[in-house]
């Protein structure tokens, strides 16, 4: 009988033209797949018996023919700062973390777009993990739907901003991220502002410029980390594909098509990138290109060759760049008690 559920087609996979067509086809009234479809979305259902408009005969015909394959928080971790993080199972027992993050303006859900990554960037705790798999793009969903209800229950406040910076990379798993921007922003789904969503890559120049000819309107943001090709192809090796020059021209056509800025997330580290030589490179490269700048505490995964650099150097950084009008703001890590901060998600989950 397990063996059978486990064939079903999840109805979250279906569109509302192909649910109206699904009652169509039993004899049932078209409409229904309306209050369905707002009861997957809208309210985020995670079973059929949930859907208390719908009669109890057509609640088990879609039992019959459908799945659910809703996520699960299977662990929360609170840090001392507030942060949370969850461990997610998916329908196939697989493990994605995704994160609550609080400050006094906002609160921020992180969250994963695969599980594990193909990338290979060597100060990533996740980087380690082979890729297993894309999330779909419900899976996405589910995440900002769990932290928004912890918002709800933790703070008493509304979940303010989603970043696409969790596992795996975005620009990698296209489709089902921008079908779940999509879903996010809908008004059939959780009618968010594109403008509060950031989507972050370490920079694929085919696909950023694919994005911008799709006129998106969310945010984004390249992990850049060094404006030297040698030091930034010995830690990303996606900069031997793409180097920063093809990088670059591809974040001044997204510029072009979509009038945004790009934010580089930089992370400065100990004796590889926290000299002066590496910050008059961001700066020249942010001429170059129309940014601004997050220099990002790095979080250590292990007692290897990434630590963290001397507050004196993230300074350093702040003062070279804002010397040259480019707009700068440092960031200190939250969660890392918890393993919960950029670069650490992985690091000792699943």
């Amino acid at each position: 009988m397990a063996e059978v559920a486990e064939q079903k087609r999840d109805i979250r996979q279906l569109s509302l033209d192909e649910i109206k067509n699904f009652f169509i086809s039993i004899g049932d009234k078209p409409f229904r797949a309306k209050q369905v479809y707002e009861w997957l979305w809208k309210k985020s259902a995670k079973d059929f018996d949930q859907m208390t408009n719908i009669s109890l005969k057509t609640r088990e015909l879609l039992k019959a023919h459908f799945a659910i394959n809703h996520v699960q928080v299977d662990d929360i971790q609170r840090s001392s700062d507030g942060t949370i993080k969850n461990a997610v199972k998916l329908h196939d027992s697989l493990i994605v973390e995704s994160v609550l993050i609080p400050t006094e303006s906002r609160i921020t859900a992180c969250i994963s777009s695969q599980v594990g990554c193909s990338l290979d960037c060597n100060f990533c705790a996740t980087a380690r993990l082979k890729r297993m798999r894309n999330l779909n793009a419900d899976e996405i969903y589910d995440q900002v739907v769990a932290i928004k209800e912890e918002a709800d229950l933790y703070f008493e406040r509304p979940l303010t901003n989603i970043v696409y910076m969790g596992m795996g990379e975005p620009l990698l798993n296209y489709k089902n991220v921008l079908k779940s921007i999509e879903k996010i922003t809908s008004p059939e789904g959780l009618g968010m502002s594109p403008k509060r969503i950031t989507l972050s890559t370490v920079g694929i120049p085919k696909m950023i410029k694919q994005m911008a000819d799709e006129d998106v309107k969310f945010n984004l943001a390249v992990s850049l980390h060094s404006a030297i090709d040698e030091t930034r192809s010995r830690m990303m090796p996606i900069n031997e594909k793409s180097d920063l020059n093809e990088l670059a021209d591809s974040l001044n056509y997204w510029h072009q098509k979509t009038n945004k800025k790009v934010t580089f997330e930089y992370v400065v580290w100990k004796d590889i990138n926290d000299d002066e030589r590496h910050a008059k490179a961001l700066a020249k490269y942010c001429g170059r290109v129309a940014s601004k700048v997050n220099i990002i505490e790095y979080n250590p995964i292990d007692d290897g060759e990434y630590q963290q650099a001397d507050p004196e150097a993230l300074d350093m950084y702040k003062d070279i760049l804002e010397a040259k009008g480019i707009i700068v703001n440092v960031r200190r890590s939250r969660g890392k008690d918890i393993d919960a901060a950029c670069g650490q998600l992985a690091n000792k989950s699943s």
